[in-house]
């Protein structure tokens, strides 16, 4: 079997202060034109379809027209809900949807069903593993005592693999931060306090782990067990990351070979450093100047409206900073101390609060009183935004 495997389109997202629904729109033709072309049995999403839990309209346009483009290909899709999505409206129709080959888990549950697809060799199990906070499966299996997300995850992998007879070819599709993977600045944490880490050993049990959540195209802890990556670049820290898809061959003893294929943006998004004069430059900079730039000006002088300066080089110029200026403004400063408490989990910034108040550091059982809570507010902040 033949599978594409994505994740984090984040439909919706707004980077340097505009929507990249445009860009997104050009970047799933080209992918939708290679599933045409790999001849895939399958494409698989591995969360985060959204940027937000209520997205714009334009964003869910964009994926109903995505699906129906799939659909006419009789192409079947399975996806879940990542960190960013809403699961309750995820879940939305999708007993309906399944009867046109869409196959959908938003909310975690006890006993999940896996999607089972038929090639040549026979089935292939898909396990369906939503995103979920530790609170969130502690409801769905009735477990009183606190859990963390490592254990979540095994409690998920351990419920879903009862569903899967023994020496069967299997797919495991979930949205989760594996142990040692390497992160971006756009991704949102998984768990406002406390470690959202997971062992890569829980997936293990499967011929392939189609993950969701970092951005960067990346293996966790064993060749076939990977992230595809996000769809386009989201933050200024992943302009070196190559962005697209990974195509999955499934043989018929459970072996797998996998292609990451590069899909080309739109606008690349990339960092360009140089000092005025050189940025004014013919032949300086080769690459395209409507790309999403942000440039790093290593005058140290000041210059007078920099931005308005660089903007006339570079149209969608979306950040400026100044490395080597030494002139720091009061305002400036004030929105570095912002910056930094923004960097702060809500975890550390009450134990901060906690300890000033009362010269004692939290517990490790307030912590993780604070973090279950912290958790469950995320949670439900997902839910009604």
């Amino acid at each position: 079997m033949r599978f594409l495997h994505t994740a984090d389109w984040h439909l919706g997202k707004l980077f340097g202060q505009r929507y990249m629904t445009k860009d997104q729109r050009y970047v799933l033709e080209e992918l939708l034109s290679l599933a045409r072309e790999a001849k895939a049995d399958a494409v698989v999403i591995a969360g985060d379809i959204y940027d937000r839990g209520v997205p714009p309209a334009e964003a869910v346009d964009l994926m109903s027209e995505t699906l129906a483009r799939l659909a006419e290909m009789h192409t079947p899709v399975l996806y879940i809900a990542g960190n960013h999505d809403s699961a309750s409206r995820i879940d939305f129709g999708r007993s309906v949807m399944e009867r046109s080959g869409v196959f959908v888990r938003g909310r975690v549950a006890a006993g999940m069903e896996p999607v089972v697809l038929e090639d040549a060799d026979g089935p292939v199990y898909f396990s369906l593993l939503p995103f979920a906070a530790p609170p969130e499966v502690r409801d769905a299996f009735g477990i009183e005592r606190p859990i963390s997300y490592d254990e979540a995850m095994e409690i998920l992998v351990q419920d879903a693999r009862k569903k899967v007879p023994a020496g069967a070819r299997s797919v495991a599709v979930a949205h989760a931060f594996l142990a040692g993977g390497q992160s971006s600045e756009s991704e949102r944490p998984l768990s406002v306090g406390g470690s959202d880490q997971v062992r890569p050993v829980h997936f293990a049990p499967y011929s392939y782990a189609a993950l969701g959540h970092l951005h960067g195209p990346q293996r966790a802890g064993a060749e076939n067990i990977r992230y595809s990556g996000s769809l386009l670049k989201y933050s200024f820290d992943e302009a070196k990351q190559e962005k697209g898809a990974v195509i999955v061959d499934l043989a018929a003893d459970g072996t797998v070979v996998q292609e990451f294929v590069p899909l080309a943006p739109r606008h690349d998004v990339r960092i360009v450093t140089g000092t005025l004069e050189e940025l004014r430059t013919d032949g300086f900079d080769p690459l395209p100047h409507d790309d999403y730039v942000r440039v790093d000006l290593l005058d140290t002088d000041t210059i007078l409206n920099a931005y308005d300066k660089l903007q006339a080089i570079y149209p969608n110029l979306f950040a400026l900073t100044r490395p080597n200026w030494k002139a720091k403004s009061a305002d400036e400063l004030a929105v570095r101390g912002q910056e930094e408490l923004r960097k702060k989990s809500g975890l550390a910034l009450f134990g901060d609060f906690f300890e000033e108040m009362t010269d004692e550091a939290l517990t490790k059982e307030q912590a993780q009183v604070l973090t279950d809570c912290f958790d469950e507010l995320e949670r439900e902040g997902r839910e009604e935004t």
